[in-house]
């Protein structure tokens, strides 16, 4: 394998800023299935799952890129640490997506389209807070946008489980939604770990 010698910067934050962009448009795309459910809901869930592998391909891209430069940008864990978190984001969301159809929903709570609101406001936050991270700009109120985002998550599922619970709905219909309101908060939770890789890699580099 040869190795590259002087530092591919500018690659390393072109595919980071890639799989920020990508994660806006699958979150855009969330919002819009439990917007519209169930119409359409087969070509939303199909085009998820596409930005899901897009994700996929970027995250192996970049861990390909590190083991092919010798000099790195930024430490070689953080690059890896924050390809993954991102990814993971996107599998959370796919997760979710999936879920709607195998679990034959009929009707969308106005919560969790409230939660798609959240991941789609994160997946903005994100992105502009990867864009610091070329010339390590400061991005602490990005940050703490993206931190309140996911406390805002984390309102918005209590209130949706104890609403579940008040329903009425059959015992069923019940567990299926409390399992999609929780997927939808890990991926809101799955935000916040990005951010925290972020922070670390803006505090290591200033």
């Amino acid at each position: 394998m040869r190795l590259r010698l002087k530092p591919q910067k500018h690659e390393f934050f072109e595919l980071f800023t890639a799989a920020s962009a990508n994660t806006i448009e699958t979150a855009g795309l969330l919002e819009k299935l439990l917007e519209t459910f169930p119409e359409d809901a087969g070509d939303l869930i199909s085009r998820i799952k596409e930005r899901e592998h897009e994700g996929d391909r970027l995250t192996t891209e970049l861990v390909g890129l590190v083991n092919r430069t010798f000099v790195t940008p930024f430490d070689r864990d953080d690059i890896i640490n924050l390809a993954n978190a991102i990814d993971d984001i996107l599998d959370h969301i796919d997760d979710a997506s999936m879920n709607l159809e195998l679990y034959d929903v009929r009707r969308v709570p106005e919560r969790a389209r409230e939660q798609a609101d959240v991941i789609k406001r994160a997946a903005q936050k994100l992105d502009e807070t990867v864009r610091c991270l070329e010339g390590f700009k400061d991005a602490t109120q990005e940050l703490r946008d993206l931190r309140n985002l996911e406390d805002e998550g984390d309102r918005l599922v209590r209130n949706a489980v104890a609403e579940l619970f008040r329903s009425g709905q059959d015992p069923i219909s019940i567990i299926r939604w409390k399992d999609i309101h929780e997927q939808l908060e890990d991926g809101i939770d799955a935000f916040q770990r990005a951010a925290d890789v972020l922070e670390a890699i803006l505090v290591k580099n200033r």
